[in-house]
């Protein structure tokens, strides 16, 4: 798959502004502080994930009804979070999560995470997201690869994770070829371990590399046995100031 040799910035039509995507903060007994915080009037996010329990859980959960019913009564589009296990789950169980948190969380539409980037997972992603839109016509379905998938992905959600990792990989990665004919708001980069005195770096690559939608933070997965997504960065002010004012040009 042919790469841009170098960063080059990306403009959008509408002028959309860079937002914020929560990948999914811990459970709200856990981690209270960190949903109160989204809640913030002026915080700039685009949606945040919401995962009761690896999914939507076998019963609705109040803690997770309070927390998606502020979110949203503060404007935030909430995500029900989809396990697609690279492509092996059976699409009647994702129909069936979808369905779940649908019935229980009034959820806005859903993040289909680990979903299979290669051309040969393609056709049953489509047909997955064919039967979530029967679901809610208007579902904002984002795709959790992780990597710059094929690029008939593209054409069949709202928008596509291309990045997910380190920072020690982010600060030297290059976007997709491909990516350059899709506006900004079709893509997303979530990085952990961005250091605080390289966070302007990193919201310049985004830029860059034509990403709208991003979650940049310190917290790291300390070699795979811990989730950086789960707790808010430590520079969260600073960060919401900085996207708050950009404008992704």
């Amino acid at each position: 798959m042919p790469y841009l040799t170098g960063l080059r910035t990306r403009t959008s039509g509408t002028g959309v502004r860079t937002g914020l995507g929560v990948p999914g903060c811990a459970h709200p007994l856990l981690a209270p502080a960190e949903w109160n915080a989204l809640t913030r009037p002026g915080a700039p996010l685009h949606w945040a994930v919401l995962d009761v329990a690896g999914g939507p859980g076998v019963q609705p959960d109040p803690h997770c009804l309070d927390a998606a019913g502020r979110l949203r009564n503060a404007g935030v589009r909430v995500l029900g979070r989809i396990g697609s296990a690279q492509g092996t789950r059976p699409r009647t169980e994702l129909i069936a999560d979808a369905h779940r948190y649908l019935e229980w969380y009034q959820v806005d539409g859903f993040f289909l995470d680990r979903c299979p980037a290669t051309r040969e997972g393609l056709p049953e992603t489509r047909r997955t997201i064919t039967s979530l839109r029967a679901l809610r016509a208007d579902a904002h379905v984002v795709l959790g690869h992780g990597t710059h998938p094929h690029p008939g992905y593209a054409e069949t959600a709202d928008q596509l994770v291309t990045f997910s990792g380190s920072w020690s990989d982010y600060r030297f990665s290059q976007a997709a070829e491909w990516t350059a004919d899709h506006p900004p708001e079709r893509f997303c980069h979530f990085v952990h371990g961005v250091p605080r005195g390289h966070l302007d770096e990193a919201l310049r690559v985004a830029r860059w590399q034509g990403a709208a939608t991003i979650w940049f933070t310190d917290r790291t997965d300390h070699g795979g046995r811990s989730d950086p997504w789960e707790t808010l960065p430590g520079y969260w002010d600073d960060i919401v100031s900085q996207v708050g004012t950009g404008v992704s040009e």
